[in-house]
């Protein structure tokens, strides 16, 4: 494909107006904070997308922690690799038993979420701590392990200025949507299970 002289002086005039506006834009934006994030809908990908940041965390030399509330026992590449290789920067901590369909115990799953926030405030009040990511908890919510308006609250008057708190799972509560910074909502538009493939690791886990 043969671009014309004209062609490449049109695309340069248009693409100089838009780094001006861009850097304009970017001239305002001189803030600093401590985000609360989330990542829910039914897409895949709410904890891929925290961990990552979580490893930008730890690639960057700086401390943070992740609080698994639903999950159990099963491996992950996430866990094992942050438990052999950045247990120093990074603590990890798996709370959960499985997921509720899986324990059918709502007690016991009360019981384990409860605990699993007791740790996550301890580690969010730690101001050491860059980032916290709070994996599932939006799941725990859901069923009313955990009282909403605590977590609202907790985070509204008692996280440091400077802590990124990630809140992962389907179905986030209005109130926490409400507070937060950044909200992304994963859609969901195709997805292998669907078509009988089951969870694979590398991909799901």
């Amino acid at each position: 494909m043969t671009i014309s002289a004209d062609d490449n002086a049109r695309h340069a005039s248009k693409m100089a107006k838009k780094k001006a506006a861009r850097e304009k834009i970017m001239a305002t934006k001189t803030d600093e904070k401590g985000l609360i994030i989330i990542h829910t809908g039914k897409g895949k990908g709410k904890s891929t997308a925290a961990f990552g940041m979580i490893f930008r965390h730890i690639a960057h030399g700086l401390p943070s922690a992740v609080v698994q509330f639903i999950k159990g026992g099963m491996s992950t590449g996430e866990r094992d690799l942050i438990l052999r290789q950045f247990s120093d920067i990074c603590a990890f901590h798996t709370m959960g038993e499985g997921f509720t369909w899986e324990t059918q115990d709502k007690s016991r799953d009360t019981e384990m979420a409860q605990a699993a926030w007791e740790k996550a405030k301890a580690l969010i009040r730690d101001e050491k701590n860059r980032m916290v990511l709070l994996d599932e908890i939006n799941i725990a919510l859901r069923y009313d392990y955990i009282d909403v308006n605590e977590v609202v609250a907790f985070l509204t008057s008692e996280k440091p200025e400077m802590t990124h708190v990630v809140l992962t799972g389907r179905n986030a509560k209005p109130d926490l949507i409400e507070i937060a910074d950044l909200v992304t909502e994963m859609e969901l538009v195709k997805h292998p299970f669907r078509s009988g493939i089951k969870a694979q690791i590398g991909v799901e886990y």
